[in-house]
């Protein structure tokens, strides 16, 4: 079930390139592909960077960079820093970089999916372009409608489509292999290594539309927690990976029996004509469920990020009783939709489209190469020899492929660069601004310790009943304990000052999430410890409390929380830091409820307002 899972989600994205890639190839400039030896050279090209990005790097070295199970930019990062005891700052921005351009990629990939594929209607009933745009609007706003119900629900519908496609993927091009057979010349790569040599002024341009065919690589990453890294791998090898060799291949057999100045989507052409109709019906699935790895991907990456406080509280639900990493983000869902509608508007073809495509993918992937060198250094310890030649031949790949899609930043590719910016700034202000959050409470907050003393010496009128105090200061008293005295001037019999971390492990095993210290009669120290791919549950953790003798009856029990009411301090300081902090205080106001957020109970929270002037 993780392998038909995994092949409906995971694989959707690198799936469909084949509709659009080798035609992008083809089309790099009238004249540039019009003899076999440049038709064998680009398909050379194609067959290499799948087989060196995806099935080396990514297949065989990256996915074994889990963080526990986990995987993605954040996940990478979380495990780079575990191997220094004072992580470099360099570790973060890069993280922060990954996961922005991921953003980027993520409204790009359903557009471009699946606009390519509705576009071969206009092979079936010409009469029909017309309709292309306002037939790809509803089926966009259909896949985000469905994400509800959850992933595993929807990859139980997908997977078989997906593998049915792959297949056919596979025939349909093994049929035209068989016609042409001399098309496998180009499994000698140094035919691809003569094109770029011979077009040395396309050679840019031809190697950004290579890079389509390997997009959708970092959702085989991203999206590891979903399923694990065996049902990936196998999957790949033993269907994916053949399938899409087998249809490039006979793409390429095709066009030149034909001759190239005759096709102009060979994917479509290629197939019979009474098969025309139903495979772009079929293809047209094929799109939907390739969106659906980038969106999983992107609510997975969200949910690091809150965790390890690069973004601000959202509402988080599991859509799985027995896979806690399928999730469904309502917010980030609605987001995506929206950016997705505008990019089909404004651009309204995939060929436009392919020109957006790529500056966000290939950013993700130099990022994810550098924090796993570093993975590879400091975790696997690798001899320093062999990282650096992994890193060198990886780094010249990876670093072709953006300087290509860079060169495209004026045709389109200003799209995923400006959401990954605003991403990437949005992060930083996030961390930034609770950095000073931080400071600030701690300069005007009474050490806990202190306060502890004096109140066992001079003890207030007593209450019945527990009171459980959250504070994300280990070290200070908190401000609603401060305030609760200041104005009830009574205390509970038992006082709980509550801290919840986060790890830098996906997850925590349950004997090691709680620790309590007593300080007195009247105070305890609980911490509680989650993964950051755990969904914070203080409830939950507060029972398993009760197997380290800590008595107490949730209905008796009062949650005491401190909302702050944020606001931005006068101009004197730099307009950067103005403008940062007026931006962290329209987040943290858009930020999602604590109470629901630790799923504490409402009828025993008590919310207490300070505010605070940054």
């Amino acid at each position: 079930m993780l392998m038909l899972g995994a092949l409906g989600v995971v694989f959707g994205d690198i799936g469909t390139s084949p509709i659009y890639a080798f035609r992008e190839a083809m089309h790099i400039r009238p004249g540039a592909s019009t003899t076999s030896s440049e038709i064998l050279g680009l398909l050379s090209l194609i067959v290499w960077a799948l087989t060196l990005t995806v099935s080396l790097k990514y297949v065989f070295f990256v996915t074994r960079a889990d963080n526990n199970g986990e995987g993605g930019t954040l996940s990478l990062m979380a495990l780079a820093r575990k191997t220094f005891t004072n992580p470099p700052i360099w570790i973060t921005v890069l993280g922060v970089m990954g996961a922005a351009m991921f953003f980027g990629d993520a409204i790009i990939t359903p557009a471009v999916s699946v606009l390519s594929a509705v576009e071969g209607v206009k092979l079936v009933a010409p009469g029909m372009e017309r309709w292309i745009v306002p037939i790809t609007l509803v089926i966009i706003i259909g896949v985000f409608a469905v994400q509800r119900f959850g992933t595993a629900k929807v990859s139980v519908v997908f997977g078989p489509v997906t593998g049915l496609w792959f297949l056919v993927l596979g025939l349909s091009g093994l049929v035209h292999i068989i016609a042409y057979p001399a098309v496998l010349l180009a499994l000698n790569p140094f035919l691809g290594l003569e094109f770029l040599a011979t077009h040395l002024g396309l050679s840019f341009i031809v190697i950004g539309a290579i890079f389509l065919a390997v997009t959708g690589a970092e959702a085989l990453y991203v999206d590891l927690g979903h399923f694990g890294r065996k049902p990936i791998v196998i999957v790949w090898f033993a269907l994916v990976f053949p399938c899409l060799l087998l249809n490039y291949f006979g793409q390429a057999a095709f066009v030149l029996q034909v001759g190239p100045e005759n096709v102009e989507s060979p994917f479509f052409e290629m197939q019979p004509d009474w098969a025309l109709l139903p495979f772009v019906g079929l293809a047209t699935m094929a799109t939907i469920i390739a969106s659906q790895a980038v969106i999983s991907g992107t609510y997975s990456l969200t949910q690091q990020a809150i965790a390890l406080n690069m973004l601000p509280r959202m509402v988080v639900t599991h859509t799985s009783e027995t896979q806690s990493g399928q999730i469904y983000m309502p917010q980030i869902n609605t987001m995506l939709m929206i950016g997705v509608l505008i990019l089909v508007l404004m651009f309204r073809s995939s060929s436009a489209l392919s020109h957006a495509y790529g500056i966000a993918v290939s950013g993700v992937m130099i990022m994810t190469l550098t924090l796993l060198v570093v993975v590879m250094w400091r975790n696997w310890k690798w001899h320093p020899a062999a990282v650096v030649a992994f890193g060198v031949v990886f780094a010249v790949i990876d670093g072709g492929f953006f300087a290509a899609n860079a060169s495209k930043l004026f045709q389109g590719g200003w799209v995923p660069a400006v959401v990954a910016l605003a991403v990437a700034v949005i992060m930083w202000s996030w961390m930034a601004g609770r950095k000073r959050l931080a400071e600030k409470t701690r300069r005007d907050e009474v050490p806990l310790q202190f306060l502890v003393d004096n109140l066992a010496k001079k003890k207030p009128t007593l209450v019945p009943g527990t009171a459980v105090f959250l504070t994300s200061d280990i070290e200070g008293a908190p401000t609603a304990l401060l305030h609760s005295l200041k104005h009830y001037k009574v205390l509970h019999e038992q006082n709980v000052i509550l801290t919840v971390r986060t790890s830098v492990s996906p997850r925590v095993p349950d004997n090691e999430k709680v620790t309590i210290d007593a300080y007195n009669e009247l105070f305890s120290r609980v911490v509680v410890t989650f993964g950051y791919m755990e969904s914070p549950n203080i409830p939950k953790a507060l029972v398993l409390a009760r197997k380290l003798g800590w008595k107490f009856d949730i209905m008796s029990t009062s949650f005491f929380l401190s909302r702050r009411s944020l606001k931005a301090g006068p101009k004197s300081g730099s307009p950067l830091r103005y403008w940062q902090d007026r931006l962290f205080t329209r987040l943290a106001k858009n930020a999602s409820d604590a109470t629901e957020y630790f799923h504490i109970p409402t009828g025993r929270v008590v919310e207490i307002g300070t505010q605070v002037v940054l």
